[in-house]
């Protein structure tokens, strides 16, 4: 008689047969997992609420003190340095400017020159707006600088050019803040357009005019020799160097050709001297002769530069 099927084969039959899903359902598993592009993600709608009016004050504020930060840099420098407040602490202004905030002087000149231009800028528009002015002392329609790169080629143009400068590049972008490369195409285009022809000669005594151009900064009334002449500049030697200069910038002593001479003569000898690096006392002197407005030496300097250039030995 045959015995009927074993119920612990039966459970345990089952229990294989549970434990092992089919091999297709394995793969799909498998498949989902390792490949992200089948993956399933939730994503939680963030509603972003509008600025409310006080709101859009408030950025708009803030957004004109960015816009003015290096505006009102220049003008706390340029207070900071005429009142002499750093006199208690350092010697010169540049000393203090670097110490207190990491500023070089070429730096600290661009600052203030761009401050005075932005001046002037506010002041052209505002002469040709009849618009009212915000807190700021602006049209709400006019477009400022928002950086010290963007007005550094209107250094170039005489004041009075400057508004319309800036105005020719805020249209050239669109209505935007111009870049520093936009406005120096314009300036360019305006210069082409106004140039004077270069009447400057090799060896002629010119006087340096620093004036609304901080790279000249300290060379103002300085007098050069003409050694190079260029199409809207001349190179002049100096009794510390030599300088590119712009020809608005530049100013003829009308002197004889013998007075030339005799100048490019004491430009040399004072240059020579200079180069030796005398101390600081010394340099002061042979600074205060590349400023003469005299086409000679006094008796006196005569001595004293001869005594110099016998301690340093210059043939």
């Amino acid at each position: 008689m045959a015995k009927p099927p074993s119920n612990r084969n039966k459970a345990t039959s089952a229990a294989k047969s549970d434990s092992n899903p089919p091999a297709n359902s394995a793969n799909e598993d498998i498949s989902q997992q390792e490949n992200p592009a089948l993956a399933t993600i939730n994503v939680t709608a963030v509603e972003v609420p509008e600025l409310t009016e006080q709101e859009i004050s408030d950025r708009l504020h803030l957004e004109r003190k960015v816009e003015r930060a290096f505006f009102e840099a220049g003008k706390a420098l340029m207070e900071l340095r005429d009142r002499r407040l750093y006199r208690s602490t350092h010697k010169t202004f540049e000393e203090y400017c670097r110490d207190r905030f990491s500023y070089t002087h070429r730096h600290v000149n661009y600052l203030i020159a761009g401050c005075l231009i932005v001046d002037n800028i506010k002041m052209g528009t505002n002469s040709s707006q009849n618009e009212s002015q915000d807190e700021m002392g602006t049209n709400s329609s006019q477009i400022l600088p928002t950086s010290e790169v963007q007005v550094r080629p209107l250094a170039k143009l005489e004041p009075q050019q400057q508004p319309e400068a800036w105005q020719q590049a805020v249209e050239k972008a669109e209505g935007k803040v111009p870049s520093g490369r936009i406005v120096k195409d314009v300036v360019q285009q305006i210069m082409e357009r106004t140039k004077v022809p270069n009447t400057y000669q090799i060896g002629e005594v010119c006087q340096i005019l620093a004036k609304d151009n901080p790279e000249l900064r300290g060379k103002g009334g300085c007098w050069g020799i003409v050694n190079h002449v260029g199409e809207f500049s001349c190179t002049v030697k100096t009794w510390n160097g030599e300088y590119t200069v712009g020809l608005q910038h530049l100013k003829s002593y009308n002197y004889l050709p013998a007075e030339c001479e005799q100048m490019r003569v004491i430009c040399d000898r004072v240059n020579r001297v200079y180069s030796s690096g005398l101390e600081e006392s010394v340099q002061r002197f042979l600074e205060s002769l590349g400023k003469l407005n005299r086409a000679y030496l006094t008796d006196l300097e005569a001595k004293v530069l001869s005594f110099l250039e016998s301690e340093v030995k210059v043939s």
